[in-house]
């Protein structure tokens, strides 16, 4: 079984088909959905159709708590909340009512078994849409974190929009990056595959390229309200 896991979309639906036309030619089984779906993104309606229209299991992200209900004091830093307000206030404009309702519908964590295999998957922490686990934690905090609200044999989160695969006394932990909007300094979009099959796994982060300036281009005809900063990201793959 060919499983797929892609989150942290924000909005860019060229960076999603690009990614969805890869999987279709990995010859995936299934596709899981980890949040953060519409907002910081040129195109969040249909970014939101196209997930949609997979008929899979998606769960809820920090990005689309916000989207339903707006940002709220101390969870970004003060200095920024103002301009990213604006930000959700127009990504909830470019939206109807039934898609807000689908976001606040969300589940907050799934749970899987595959061939016999466990796999427990979440946006954030098990109990956290916005705590920022990163991959240079050390084993301790990041099996305290991530890996010790269930017996399962693999984790898989996002939010930090940096990938990686680390292998803890038999389990596996995996962050599975962002489509949309990557961090570590390669711009292409990222997502995960994990193929179980007779008992063997494997897992692969895989990078996609797709048509940056396409998306450069979508942020400024719609007049984002934060275009300077979100198409710098979107080009160099870094927030800074």
């Amino acid at each position: 079984m060919k499983l797929a896991f892609i989150s942290d979309i924000h909005g860019n639906s060229i960076a999603l088909e690009a990614v969805l036309q890869d999987i279709r030619k990995n010859k995936i089984d299934r596709v899981y959905v980890l949040g953060d779906l519409c907002y910081r993104g040129p195109d969040p309606k249909r970014s939101l159709a196209l997930v949609r229209s997979l008929h899979t299991q998606v769960i809820k992200g920090n990005a689309d708590e916000w989207v339903v209900r707006g940002i709220n004091q101390g969870e970004v830093p003060e200095q920024v909340i103002e301009m990213m307000r604006m930000e959700r206030e127009w990504t909830a404009a470019q939206l109807d009512g039934q898609d807000i309702e689908y976001l606040a519908s969300l589940p907050t964590e799934m749970k899987l078994e595959i061939e016999g295999i466990a796999i427990h998957a979440f946006h954030a922490t098990p109990d956290s849409l916005f705590e920022i686990v990163l991959p240079g934690a050390g084993d301790e905090v990041l099996k305290s974190k991530l890996m010790s609200a269930s017996d399962a044999d693999i984790f898989i989160y996002a939010h930090i929009h940096r990938p990686f695969i680390r292998y803890m006394e038999g389990k596996i932990l995996l962050n599975i990056g962002s489509v949309g909007l990557p961090f570590d300094g390669m711009p292409k979009a990222a997502y995960a595959i994990v193929e179980i099959e007779d008992g063997q796994i494997r897992t692969s982060i895989e990078r996609v390229p797709y048509r940056i300036e396409d998306v450069v281009k979508q942020y400024e005809e719609v007049q984002y309200p934060n275009t300077e900063m979100m198409t710098r990201i979107v080009r160099n793959g870094l927030v800074k």
